[in-house]
């Protein structure tokens, strides 16, 4: 093994180490610590990210965070949304989109900025809850409203990327076909298996049972599942983060009752192959570019730019709960981490924006987390 595999496993081993320490001091998320921690790495060489293991092993934990972002998703409870909460729902992303499509046409941002400030995700929504417990409207709200978002991120995610990868062309007409494809077939499995399980519940005990699994079944059914659609999303050239979100949603969906699965699953991915995602995307980050005075001003107007889109849509819900209320709903929704990091990512790595832009989304995307998260500790406990 040459030197340099040597150094990078033991300033990953330090790092994943002392991120939660460092995280529970500052009173932040583990994830923009470790992308921190990350970015020191590679500022002193300790790092490469262009070594072939480390990005492999980035890439599949990326993979396993959109599945545990998934796990998250349990579309028995999406279904059973108050009609009126979920037509409001739908009408703030409409917003979001819309106001977001303004900002990119009022400051002459690229196109695909519509796309990236619109993001919403739900990973960090979970930590929120740890904090706040279960009985805080907006932040219950925050969560139901962000799925559909997530859900639509996604889909978008994937349609963005095959239009990166291939242009507006033939080949690009036919991913987006195949993905429509795919999510018809998804559709029809879900409701199949809704019918089979309905019919024969002992059979998901059988898959994952609740208790006694001395063979761990439950992870082993879950990584089977997750491996699979991954190979699926490979062989049917898609973007392989949907296809692990999808099988998230499948195991959330149907083994409900392993109400302990999803934390069973997150020991693994927080505790190895997500954190050692987070340090690569670090990496990739040079510090240098934070004398760049310029820069970092972009960073945080596009960081505003995200909570005021979601502040201004978020009005739809002024009969549900209070200014006050709104705001942090509309703080927890302006921490699309990973989302914005991956659509950065393949942007940059396509060249539909250069250097200085992917620098200054993973810039933004810290603030982002850094500012959200410090107003949502100091106000949520007044509300």
């Amino acid at each position: 093994m040459g030197n340099e595999h040597i150094v990078i496993i033991l300033t990953l081993s330090v790092i994943v180490f002392t991120s939660p320490y460092i995280s529970s001091f500052l009173r932040l998320p583990t994830a923009p610590i470790e992308i921190l921690l990350g970015a020191i790495g590679g500022y002193f060489s300790l790092l490469n990210y262009e070594n072939h293991y480390f990005y492999v092993i980035a890439e599949i934990g990326f993979y396993y965070l959109m599945f545990l972002a998934g796990t998250e998703v349990n579309l028995n409870i999406l279904l059973k949304l108050d009609g009126k909460v979920f037509k409001k729902g739908l009408l703030y992303l409409a917003i979001v989109y819309l106001v977001s499509f303004l900002f990119v046409v009022t400051f002459n941002f690229s196109n695909i900025f519509i796309f990236m400030f619109s993001l919403i995700s739900v990973g960090l929504i979970m930590s929120l809850f740890k904090e706040f417990g279960k009985d805080k409207k907006w932040l219950n709200l925050a969560m139901n409203i962000g799925v559909l978002g997530e859900l639509l991120s996604i889909v978008l995610l994937t349609i963005t990327a095959a239009l990166l990868e291939h242009g507006v062309s033939k080949k690009m007409f036919e991913s987006i076909g195949l993905l429509i494809g795919f999510i018809f077939v998804i559709l029809l499995f879900f409701k199949l298996f809704k019918i089979v399980f309905w019919w024969h519940p002992e059979w998901k005990r059988f898959l994952v049972p609740k208790y006694g699994d001395k063979d761990e079944k439950d992870i082993r059914t879950s990584m089977s599942l997750f491996f699979f659609m991954v190979a699926m999303m490979y062989l049917l050239h898609l973007e392989v983060a949907f296809g692990a979100f999808v099988a998230g949603i499948f195991i959330a969906t149907f083994f409900e009752h392993k109400e302990e699965l999803p934390h069973k699953l997150g020991i693994f991915g927080f505790g190895f192959l997500i954190p050692i995602f987070f340090i690569h995307v670090g990496s990739t980050f040079n510090l240098e570019q934070l004398k760049d005075i310029n820069l970092v001003l972009k960073a945080i107007f596009v960081t505003a730019i995200m909570i005021v889109v979601r502040l201004v849509a978020s009005s739809v819900f002024y009969k549900i709960i209070s200014l006050k209320e709104r705001l942090l709903f509309s703080l927890a929704h302006s921490q699309p981490l990973t989302l914005l990091i991956a659509i950065a990512t393949l942007a940059y790595s396509s060249h539909t924006i250069d250097e200085k832009n992917y620098y200054v989304l993973i810039l933004a995307s810290l603030f982002e987390v850094i500012v959200s998260m410090f107003v949502i500790m100091k106000v949520g406990k007044k509300v």
